[in-house]
Order: structure tokens, then C-alpha cells, then sequence
């Protein structure tokens, strides 16, 4: 299962892309055996300035067709690593070839989008600023791999 973390705003070099190359590259490897990945960073932006709205828009273009749709959302579910591993693997075994997963921009994430998602997915109820989203979603997902693979990255 190829797995798309659409993004809206550009990262420059720094801390941030480096943890994210990083933790990606983990979850390329380690998923690999287990058909997780590749996976990769798309990212959007509103030149134009349009809003929440606008930036629905370029976030829909972004997901592959038939993608299994997952907004990042203080308002959806949280999950602990080895729940949020079982549910990446339950998605894959349902035979989903593409997971999106959407991270809004500054204002978050429009409720039409919100609204058509297959599931919403949040890392508490505290308002997180979406380049540290990129990189703890990019972590949990080699976590979870980990988990998956019964290596003894995650500790219970």
C-alpha cells in the first residue's frame, strides 16, 4: 500500500525535512516485506490565497484516485501506536493500494473535506503546528511498521 501524506505549504530544508526523510526512508525499509510504501511527501500550496476552501481543492487534486482518504484532525480519533499500526495494516489487507493521508494548513483542514473522509486522525486535542504533524506522522508510521514487524523499536 502506497502511502501519499498531502500536505498543504512548502518545507524548506531544516530539522523538520530531515526527521521526516529520515523516519521515511525507516518506513520504506522496514514496510517493504510487509507491502507498506513506499511513501512519499506531496505538497500544495495556495498561491492565491483562497482559505480553507481553496486549499480543499488542491488537497483533493492531490490524492490518487481510489485513495482511502485520512484528514489529520484534532477533532478525529486517537489512537495508540500498536491501534494505529492494526488499523495500517487493516486497511492493507482490505486491499488498498493508496492511503492519503491530508494535513491542512494553518487554519485546518475545510469540514467538505473533512466531511468525505474515510477517517479522521488526530494526535490529541491540542493544536499542533502542521510541519511538527509532517514529522510525528512520518515517525508513527515507521512505528508502526516496527510494530508490525515485531521489532523492538516500539516498547509497551
Amino acid at each position: 500500500m502506497k502511502v501519499h501524506i498531502i500536505a498543504v505549504g512548502r518545507l524548506r530544508g531544516g530539522p523538520e525535512a530531515d526527521l521526516i526523510s529520515d523516519y521515511l526512508t525507516r518506513f520504506d525499509r522496514t514496510g517493504r516485506a510487509m507491502s507498506l510504501g513506499p511513501a512519499q511527501v506531496v505538497e500544495v500550496d495556495d498561491r492565491k490565497g483562497g482559505g480553507m476552501a481553496a486549499e480543499a481543492e488542491l488537497l483533493r487534486r492531490a490524492v490518487p484516485k481510489g485513495a482511502l482518504l485520512v484528514v489529520m484532525d484534532e477533532r478525529g480519533r486517537v489512537e495508540t501506536s500498536p491501534r494505529f499500526a492494526k488499523r495500517l495494516a487493516g486497511w492493507r489487507d482490505d486491499g488498498r493500494s493508496d492511503l492519503a493521508l491530508v494535513i491542512g494548513g494553518a487554519d485546518g483542514i475545510d469540514p467538505s473535506l473533512r466531511a468525505e473522509a474515510d477517517f479522521a486522525l488526530s494526535f490529541g486535542a491540542m493544536v499542533w503546528p502542521h510541519m511538527l504533524v509532517r514529522v510525528m506522522l512520518a515517525e508513527q508510521l515507521y512505528r508502526a511498521a516496527s510494530i508490525l514487524s515485531g521489532a523492538p523499536y516500539h516498547r509497551d
